[in-house]
């Protein structure tokens, strides 16, 4: 059975590059009828805030990525210590007491030198009483021995793939507080959560090799990695906690379609076309890693309202059944009104505007956005207004007297019925329209004075 998680910090609301993870992993899952655990990377307890581990809950129940079960990193420190033991023992764990002023040093001198910043090796080098002193003085930092050989592995995105373990730096695991980083926790948590499928971004490519070691260090198998392509702005910048516009919070409060962002991106850098998506099961089922390209892919905000509001005139009534419910529309006659409405809506908080339309005629000071010859011509249109009640020939009957006797045509015939009507220059067609108009009968605007 195919396993995966989503694995966010706790440090930040969730924004855009995020998603694309999630959104791969659950989909991945989804697609196989495996599992697909949230687990919570809150070990860093100067950072992580439990008010944002809900936010990204309640992120990932609007966008309905469900997951199967939840972990929580800090309650697993057990498990993280007695793996940590167990390298010690094996001598692939060893304590450094190198500060940052002395590791930056030496960083500066291998660059003048030439050399690649790669940390040397100098602990290792240590005699006994050496160690005995400096650990009188301060605590350690522990790094993980890597061995120094090519790490290969076959990339879900990126095909064959690899790295030379010796061009990386011992990686810290534990720091000198004692705390276990994210390296080590995350590889004993995906091993003893039997994680059969990793997908992240291709700035974790270097950590799948120091991974893939550690795997293999601690006895478990190690998971099948897929790194997908970074998401960026359109300068090219990759998206980030701090681009608060752009998160996952504030497309929500912009109306954005939760299936409008995971149809583009599920396909967004894929070999398939872009097209928005009925259904989250719809959007598994055609969902391949191996369909994407490892090149940085580009998405323009600008563009998401545009997209959202295709994706939603596209949606049958049972997709938005309940939120429609939400808006207070009139149960019986919700759907109806929906096929007639959701071609011309932006946002679905637009159906509530129509249906104050539908009850009750246009806003009032909808007739300030028309000329006096519009209102002089409306004079004569409520004139040869059909009595109710209007069918679905009322419109048609109407226009055509009015054209007899005004000679208007085109959009001076059309668009000042439709204002005087809705108060909106534009909306569903008025032929289907008309008949569901309950409102009080229409009046001539009144003229405006002269001005001065």
């Amino acid at each position: 059975m195919i396993v995966t998680r989503f694995a966010p910090s706790p440090t930040g609301r969730l924004h855009l590059g995020n998603l694309r993870a999630a959104l791969f992993n659950w989909a991945l899952a989804r697609r196989a009828g495996g599992r697909f655990l949230l687990r919570m990377d809150d070990t860093d307890p100067e950072r992580s805030r439990p008010e944002f581990a809900e936010a990204i809950r309640e992120d990932l129940r609007w966008l309905g990525l469900t997951w199967d079960a939840e972990i929580r990193q800090s309650e697993r420190l057990p498990l993280h210590q007695a793996a940590a033991e167990r390298l010690k023992a094996s001598g692939r764990l060893y304590p450094c007491w190198e500060t940052p002023d002395e590791l930056a040093l030496r960083r500066r001198a291998q660059a003048a030198a030439g050399r690649p910043p790669v940390y040397d090796r100098a602990a290792l080098r240590l005699s006994e009483a050496e160690k005995a002193a400096l650990a009188a003085e301060r605590a350690p930092h522990w790094r993980f021995r890597l061995e120094h050989r090519r790490v290969e592995w076959d990339d879900g995105v990126l095909g064959p793939s690899g790295i030379e373990a010796g061009s990386l730096s011992d990686p810290v695991l534990i720091r000198e507080d004692g705390l276990i980083l994210y390296t080590l926790a995350s590889v004993v948590d995906d091993a003893e959560c039997g994680i059969t499928d990793v997908v992240r971004g291709a700035d974790h490519v270097a950590n799948t090799a120091v991974q893939i070691q550690l795997f293999a260090a601690l006895g478990a198998a190690a998971p099948r990695f897929a790194h997908h392509a970074l998401l960026t702005d359109p300068a090219g910048e990759p998206f980030s906690k701090r681009a608060e516009a752009l998160s996952l919070a504030a497309l929500r409060e912009a109306e954005i379609e939760p299936l409008a962002l995971l149809s583009l991106l599920a396909r967004l850098g894929s070999a398939d076309p872009v097209e928005p998506r009925a259904s989250l099961e719809e959007i598994a089922a055609g969902f391949d890693p191996s369909r994407f390209g490892g090149a940085p892919t580009r998405l323009d905000p600008a563009e998401l309202p545009a997209f959202s509001a295709r994706t939603l005139r596209g949606l049958p009534f049972a997709a938005v059944r309940d939120r429609v419910a939400a808006l207070g529309l009139d149960p019986d006659e919700a759907e109806a009104a929906w096929g007639l409405l959701a071609p011309n809506l932006d946002r679905l908080s637009d159906l509530r505007v129509w249906s104050r339309i539908l009850r009750e005629g246009p806003d009032p000071q909808a007739s300030e956005a028309l000329s006096d010859e519009d209102r002089a011509y409306l004079a004569e249109a409520v004139r040869l207004l059909p009595e109710r009640p209007w069918d679905e020939t009322s419109w048609a009957r109407w226009t055509e007297a009015c054209k007899a006797a005004t000679g208007r045509k085109g959009a001076a015939l059309y668009r000042p019925l439709r204002v005087l009507l809705t108060g909106r220059r534009s909306g569903p067609e008025m032929a289907a329209l008309m008949p569901r108009l309950r409102g009080p009968a229409p009046h001539a605007p009144e003229r405006r004075g002269p001005r001065g």
